[in-house]
């Protein structure tokens, strides 16, 4: 029989050393056996806490049903959305605020002559008078040197210099606008904010320092007035300074010297002299002095589309009857023309309806020409 460490089998033949020297260093002898503990778990046992689990344990949250873990997704993305909103909010660098576009404030004072109307050729009365070393033309206004403000460069000035510089010309020069031709020139060159007060302002004007025509442009009714010589006489100054991170004021301070005659077959040229204005010398033109003070908003988009607002105009005219209504057409007193007995339009304190009080004033009589050929 064989050995306890023997094969079943017994030892096989011809083996050297026989079985027991080969296994002899990985067979357990028999105090090793009785020595180990043999323990088998039952089923109940298995499944109660002396048996690690075969699988992880999930964690609390994944056993929560599907449902609720949809609704609290939702809440911390409603928290998520609140918690942004409440930091912009309250955020210390906000982008600068963009001013709404304003509604135009303008003023039209007459100015009346204290005598009779001087009348000449054009060029006898823009020689001797005071326009006499003006610059014709857009020439007269010219760009100042510019300097970078806090938040403009110095070419973003000059651009919004020459935007109102080419307001004042189409407004103010341009010889269609003046006789009541197109005035799309001038209206392409404002806000879109501003476009309805404009358009109001050339199909309705009105004397209540908002609606006034002539407070966006100078022009005649070119049925009574026209240009004896379409060189227009200027002089002036414009300025920029920075409004608001967002925004750079212009203000422009000019005056224009026109020469004007009667249209043919206007009424001035038959005018009775009983009218208190006289009658028009034939053949003879005058000057028409305005100055013109308005005041401009550019903002960072105006200068990308160049265009500006127009914040403020403040216009005088003269010789102008006290009479006349401005808000329109200005309707200069021609060459031999005076103003009579005319008188300023009452003005009614107690009218708080009114935006603007009528106006008149005196045109100063250095501020006539002395030509050396008057025409009578």
């Amino acid at each position: 029989m064989s050995g306890p460490g023997d094969p079943p089998e017994g030892t096989p033949d011809g083996a050297p050393g026989g079985g027991e020297d080969e296994y002899r260093s990985v067979v357990f002898d028999e105090s090793f056996v009785r020595a180990a503990r043999l323990q088998e778990f039952s089923a109940d046992e298995r499944l109660g806490e002396h048996h690690s689990p075969a699988v992880k344990t999930r964690h609390r949250w994944l056993r929560i049903g599907g449902s609720r873990q949809a609704l609290l997704l939702v809440i911390l993305i409603v928290l998520a959305f609140g918690t942004a909103v409440y930091m912009g909010v309250r955020h210390p660098y906000k982008a600068p605020d963009v001013s709404p576009v304003q509604l135009l404030r303008s003023s039209v004072v007459p100015l009346a002559p204290a005598g009779a109307v001087p009348g000449a050729t054009p060029d006898d009365l823009f020689t001797h008078s005071p326009a006499a070393h003006f610059r014709i033309g857009a020439a007269g206004v010219n760009l100042p040197s510019v300097e970078r403000t806090q938040h403009f460069s110095d070419s973003q000035v000059v651009s919004a210099l020459t935007i109102a510089k080419d307001y004042l010309v189409r407004s103010s020069i341009d010889p269609a606008t003046l006789t009541g031709g197109s005035v799309r020139p001038v209206r392409l060159l404002l806000d879109t904010g501003q476009l309805d007060q404009f358009d109001r302002s050339l199909a309705h004007p009105a004397d209540d320092g908002r609606y006034a025509a002539t407070g966006w442009l100078i022009r005649f009714d070119p049925g009574q007035t026209e240009l004896a010589d379409r060189n227009v006489r200027v002089d002036g100054t414009l300025s920029a300074a920075e409004l608001s991170p967002d925004a750079l004021e212009v203000s422009a301070d000019y005056t224009f010297v026109y020469a004007v005659r009667a249209a043919p077959g206007a009424a001035q040229l038959n005018a009775p002299a009983g009218h208190g204005i006289g009658k028009a010398t034939p053949g003879a033109a005058s000057l028409l002095t305005v100055r013109r003070e308005v005041h401009f908003r550019i903002s960072r988009s105006d200068l990308n589309e160049h265009r500006l607002e127009v914040l403020q105009s403040s216009l005088q005219a003269g010789p102008v009857a006290c009479s006349s209504d401005p808000a329109d057409v200005l309707s200069p007193l021609l060459a031999g023309q005076h103003t009579g007995t005319d008188r300023p339009a009452g003005t009614d304190p107690y009218a708080h309806g009114r935006v603007g009080p009528s106006l008149c004033g005196e045109l100063a009589a250095t501020s006539q020409p002395n030509p050396s050929h008057p025409i009578r």
